[in-house]
């Protein structure tokens, strides 16, 4: 479904089962899949990926090349960036014209979670069922699964499939249990692993 007032280029390609609201825009060139909701003013930019199952807050700005994987939630006025360096002038004072830049994209990892109002400087990877708080401005790559809050944002514990904080074992300190699914987790050098159930 996309509602009259949505911006969709023909170029786009929107499966019957997404839903574009109301003043959105997604652009030439974007790959949205099954299901995936696109909120009230979000915009698209060219050739960015949505993986099926997504939500794309209202006011999401999500500019290319981001890439989005399956499950993704985006909050509401989240920012994905695509200059690290971004100037309206080369240095003899000429407007710049696309040809004076490359845009570089914001990578986002199967079912995680990017809080309301956050800001994803890029070029940077949020890895898988990681989650950056609302208000977050991520500048460095997440680990799947990462609590990451803050400015600059910071990493502040581990969450599991369901959101919910882990929680570490008093006597095996690697060792994490998601209190909502009972699910274990292991740590080592920085990053967390799923254990076999």
């Amino acid at each position: 479904m996309i509602t009259q007032s949505a911006d969709v280029s023909n170029d786009a390609v929107v499966p019957e089962s997404a839903k574009i609201w109301h003043y959105a825009q997604v652009r030439e060139g974007s790959v949205l899949g099954e299901n995936v909701v696109v909120g009230r003013g979000a915009y698209v930019g060219k050739g960015v990926r949505i993986g099926a199952n997504s939500k794309i807050q209202n006011h999401a700005l999500l500019y290319e090349p981001a890439d989005i994987a399956e499950g993704v939630f985006i909050g509401p006025a989240v920012v994905l960036t695509n200059d690290l360096l971004p100037r309206a002038v080369n240095p003899d004072l000429s407007q710049k014209s696309a040809e004076d830049w490359h845009p570089v994209g914001v990578l986002i990892g199967e079912g995680a979670s990017i809080g309301a109002r956050a800001v994803c400087v890029a070029p940077v990877t949020v890895g898988a069922w990681a989650m950056v708080a609302a208000g977050a401005v991520v500048t460095s790559d997440v680990p799947a699964h990462a609590l990451v809050a803050g400015v600059p944002a910071r990493q502040i514990g581990w969450v599991g499939r369901t959101g919910v904080r882990l929680v570490r074992d008093d006597v095996e300190r690697s060792r994490l249990t998601c209190p909502a699914t009972g699910r274990i987790y292991r740590e080592t050098k920085a990053l967390l692993e799923e254990m076999d159930s």
